[in-house]
């Protein structure tokens, strides 16, 4: 335990000198051998034994992960290293590769400066590889490249020192090509250019790495290690090339300190005032500024209840500050501060900003927060998500007398991870889980059951549709029930631009209205209705089109309340609605107070929109998968029918010698069960992976069939809702 106790010493003397810490992540596509690299960085560190690296999983500590051998959470831990004469303090995210769990990959990007880009030298850079690079480049992460399993180049494929070199430079180029389409203007300083070091070669799992400069300090070339590989002599190669040195000096070089990296972060993460005292102390790294803390995850732990993690980017947290999370009245006092080893906490005095910290006693927190001392900071950018929600299931307690601990432990889950959406309906007893697919459902099932201890029945997973209109419809007149107040709405698509504007954080009701306005004009959208933005609910935006009606002001929150229940469940099938522009025309208004309450208004304005919806003729949408799939080619006919008896469109395909990639889409509802269909189609040939590509609309002749079974299931009234049923003529 000495050296452990050593270590901890070590690190937190290093946690106050910024310029000598490195904060990073590790991305990859699942299977590519983040994990077992992880660990061997761990290792070298001293943090478990070399023998054991890459079969312990040290970063793998939750037996579902162990078990199913994927990694579901993001963890983190501390190490130090030393290069030239000096010593750095490396803090370590290992995230998931697997697409249901982008979420994670997201938050952890959020928290890092730097990225270890993990490639397998024999599947190259997957689609996975691609969106999780982009979410880092988004972030301003700078990356660095690790092509793993070369070994197997070698050793399978039986590559000569040139093909080999062939090979491996067109995994460099087609990672450089991503880079460069993302930040054509930073190309130049983000390049991946192996002579100056920016890419290392080698295997996690026979735990060596070799990198250009390497090779000129050690003489060991290609051939070289063609020869170790080949005779089965990949230890001395571990002794003479070490994986953790060769990486580490390698994140030491290339990657930025929170000194560096908080000028260029700040700017994309951050919309607050540059020149403000909290903006310039962010800038700076400055532990005398303000509390400025940015929570990434938040798990459980049985003794010390919730623990809040994330990045400090200024100020100092100490146990007993009290801190404010944004949106919330009340300040939280910290119960303690601490530093993570992998599984276990170790709690400290202070910590300074620039580092990864873990935090007990924020219990107003969710993942996304921003914990500050100055109540009103402007929050960080809210953390974005590149897929949503398109699958539930409903989840009930086996036992009655669970009910009230299943309510709690749904809420504790869907703080723990913001990709899952909890829908409790006090009502009907049903409470539905909404997620990224099949596996991120039974993952977070399993665990209710396994860590919560609250026996559940699941039902069958049942795809989220999405409502929106086709046309433009109205004004539709809604009247209040006393009949004082009148409503005047029409409803119309929201320009697809404007949609994607706002999915991007690009649009909010938190910036400047000057800004906004010329954001929307540009995007096509008229003066007056760009001054008249008033409230953006999802991907719906309401729009206050009146001149001067006399205590409009007043009652315009209940009219908007009225809007937002509209747009949490649609007229159709009390589905979310998506891409809706709500206008209100014009109002007449009780001038006496008691007479325009609550219960006037909101039904009068729900009504009017949800009978303008369906006037402007209501559709579904439904959600898409891109599905790509390689295969083995004289498997491929069993592929493509798969495919096309799902409603499935093949996009592209394209050999690579003997294999053939698909890349294909189908809509979510008919990739149940697709494992199993593609592993009989196929012999059990064909590598596949999804991901999440946006809802399109439902082809005509399904509508009926398809609503009136989201109205039974929901037990409404079995019945195409007409706009009369809303209101009356």
């Amino acid at each position: 335990m000495g050296r452990r106790k050593k270590m901890v010493e070590h690190v937190t003397t290093l946690m106050d000198k910024p310029e000598f810490i490195r904060n990073i992540g590790t991305v990859a596509h699942i299977d590519h051998g983040k994990t077992t690299f992880s660990d061997n960085l761990l290792a070298g560190a001293g943090m478990i034994s070399q023998e054991l690296a890459g079969e312990q999983l040290f970063m793998d500590f939750d037996e579902e992960e162990q078990k199913r051998g994927i990694t579901i959470d993001a963890a983190t831990v501390s190490m130090v290293h030393q290069y030239e004469g000096k010593e750095y303090l490396i803090n370590l995210i290992d995230t998931p590769g697997h697409v249901d769990f982008g979420g994670d990959v997201t938050r952890a990007m959020r928290a890092v400066d730097g990225a270890v880009v993990l490639v397998d030298a024999v599947e190259g850079p997957m689609p996975q590889t691609e969106t999780v690079l982009r979410q880092a480049l988004r972030e301003n992460v700078v990356p660095i490249l690790f092509i793993n399993k070369v070994d197997r180049l070698i050793n399978e494929l039986k590559l000569t020192p040139q093909d080999m070199q062939m090979r491996l430079g067109l995994v460099i180029d087609k990672v450089n090509k991503i880079i460069k389409g993302l930040k054509p203007d930073q190309y130049e300083s983000l390049r991946l250019d192996p002579v100056v070091g920016k890419v290392a070669f080698g295997s996690a799992l026979n735990n060596w790495a070799i990198s250009v400069p390497y090779m000129k300090k050690t003489g060991i070339s290609f051939k070289e290690i063609i020869e170790y590989c080949q005779a089965e002599k990949q230890q001395e190669l571990a002794q003479k090339c070490p994986l953790h040195l060769v990486m580490n000096d390698m994140i030491i070089r290339f990657l930025p300190s929170p000194v560096q990296a908080q000028q260029e972060r700040i700017k994309v993460i951050w919309h607050g005032d540059k020149e403000s005292e909290i903006g310039k102390s962010m800038i700076n790294v400055d532990r005398n500024g303000k509390v400025a803390l940015m929570i990434t995850d938040i798990t459980t732990d049985p003794h010390a209840g919730e623990v809040a993690s994330g990045r400090l980017f200024s100020g100092t947290l100490e146990r007993g500050k009290e801190i404010f999370i944004s949106g919330m009245p009340n300040s939280n006092r910290i119960q303690s501060v601490g530093i993570f080893m992998g599984p276990e906490r170790i709690e400290v005095e202070r910590i300074p900003a620039g580092n990864i910290v873990a935090v007990t006693g924020l219990s107003d927190a969710i993942v996304g927060s921003t914990a500050s001392t100055e109540k009103g900071m402007t929050p960080f950018e809210s953390i974005r998500h590149v897929s949503e929600p398109v699958m539930t299931v409903a989840v009930e307690a086996k036992h009655m007398k669970d009910l009230p601990k299943l309510i709690e432990v749904l809420r504790q889950v869907a703080k723990e991870d913001p990709t899952l959406k909890v829908n409790i309906n006090q009502e009907t007893g049903e409470h539905l889980l909404a997620g990224m697919g099949e596996l991120h459902l039974e993952v977070v099932a399993h665990r209710i059951q396994r860590d919560k201890h609250v026996e559940i029945t699941t039902s069958k997973p049942l795809v989220v549709y999405r409502e929106t209109v086709a046309t433009h419809a109205g004004p539709v007149e809604g009247k209040s029930p006393n009949h004082h107040n009148r409503f005047y709405i029409e409803v119309e698509p929201l320009e697809q631009k404007v949609v994607e504007l706002i999915k991007n954080n690009e649009v909010s009701m938190k910036m400047q209205e000057v800004e906004r306005r010329d954001i929307l004009m540009k995007a096509g959208m008229s003066k007056d209705e760009a001054k008249g933005i008033t409230y953006i609910y999802e991907t719906n935006a309401f729009f206050d089109m009146t001149k001067g009606i006399q205590y409009l002001n007043e009652t315009m929150e209940l009219v908007l309340e009225g809007f937002e229940e509209v747009m949490k469940a649609g007229p159709l099938s009390r589905e979310p609605v998506m891409g809706v522009k709500v206008k209100l025309m014009d109002a007449k208004l009780h001038e006496d107070s008691i007479h325009r309450g609550p219960a006037q208004v909101i039904p009068a304005s729900r009504q009017a929109v949800q009978a303008a919806m369906l006037m402007g003729g209501a559709t579904l949408l439904e959600p898409f998968q891109k599905v790509f799939i390689h295969v083995p080619q004289e498997q491929m006919g069993g592929a493509m029918r798969e495919m096309q008896g799902r409603r499935g469109t093949i996009l592209d395909m394209k050999s690579e010698g003997d294999t053939t990639i698909i890349e294909s889409k189908a809509p979510v509802a008919q990739l149940f069960g697709f494992s199993g269909d593609i592993r009989s189609a196929t012999e059990g040939r064909a590598m596949w992976s999804t991901e999440f590509v946006g809802f399109e609309p439902i082809p005509a002749n399904m509508l009926n069939e398809i609503v009136m079974g989201i109205r039974q299931r929901k037990g409404l009234k079995l019945e195409l809702p007409k706009p009369s049923d809303f209101i009356s003529p």
